[in-house]
């Protein structure tokens, strides 16, 4: 047996006309929508996912108005400048690359992003609002995996769900998406301090590896016929690759063989995420 593979590629650039046919929309009314992305300092990584998610932007037909900012910038700096960002009325979107620098308080720079801007869904009311089941953005790489899943009809209601991590940004928002009656998942959510973790993966109809931890989902820890989302994106040292490295997921590829779908690590849920994101500036230009 072999999966089907999830093409998150694929189902992203079908989203991505559609949000570039909403822009123009808004376009037409006089409104050019607008994303303001923060980057502070120099990381190749966070470098690479800026000039993605930008030349995205720029495809569906959006402004990117860039900010590049020295590793040396000070947290009051940067919460000036999302201060001037939130009263600018032609940004309708405010991303700030994470990781910032360590001198840098992270929650301070979620909270200080204006929730009508917030398209990363960070701020602490935005996750109030997802939890809560009101109106609002969702975060963007929760919702592509949810995408994914509609798209491909895999049944999730009364499905078991076990996700191994629990960060802010994929684990617990996805739970708590899953478990809203629109879903009506049973979801076990997985973490560092779980006590034999095969046991539990074992159990799941849908597993959702976002661990941040290369190949730490193996064929043994999946029962046959499992739906596998691999959110996982490691960068792993390869002298035989042109850039010195590969990216590989945190499910080993291997897992396919006894997986009913699987998603691939690059062209799974990546590509899903900055399409939800275009998504997001979208519905915050046209409020």
């Amino acid at each position: 047996m072999s999966a089907i593979i999830m093409d998150g590629k694929a189902l992203g650039l079908k989203i991505r006309e559609e949000v570039k046919t909403k822009a123009a929309a808004i376009k037409a009314k006089g409104i050019v929508p607008c994303l303001a992305v923060v980057l502070v300092g120099e990381d190749p990584a966070s470098l690479s996912y800026v000039k993605s998610k930008e030349k995205a932007l720029t495809e569906a037909g959006m402004e990117s108005r860039d900010i590049r900012l020295a590793q040396s910038t000070t947290e009051d700096q940067l919460l000036s400048i999302i201060a001037d960002l939130n009263k600018d009325k032609t940004v309708h979107g405010i991303l700030v690359q994470s990781p910032v620098p360590k001198h840098i308080n992270e929650e301070k720079v979620n909270a200080a992003v204006a929730p009508e801007k917030d398209v990363d869904c960070f701020h602490p009311v935005s996750v109030g609002n997802m939890i809560l089941g009101k109106p609002g953005f969702l975060p963007c790489t929760p919702h592509g995996v949810l995408m994914l899943l509609r798209e491909y009809k895999v049944p999730v209601a009364g499905s078991h769900v076990v996700i191994v991590g629990r960060s802010n940004i994929v684990g617990k928002p996805l739970a708590n998406l899953l478990i809203r009656k629109e879903y009506n998942a049973t979801v076990t959510l997985c973490h560092t301090g779980t006590k034999d973790l095969t046991y539990h993966t074992l159990q799941a109809d849908i597993l959702i590896a976002a661990a941040g931890k290369h190949n730490v989902i193996k064929p043994e820890m999946v029962k046959q016929g499992a739906v596998v989302i691999d959110v996982g994106i490691n960068r792993v040292e390869d002298s035989s690759a042109p850039k010195g490295y590969r990216v590989c997921g945190d499910v080993d590829p291997a897992v396919a063989d006894k997986a009913s779908f699987f998603t691939p690590v690059p062209g799974g849920v990546g590509p899903m995420t900055i399409a939800m994101l275009l998504q997001n500036v979208v519905m915050a230009a046209d409020e």
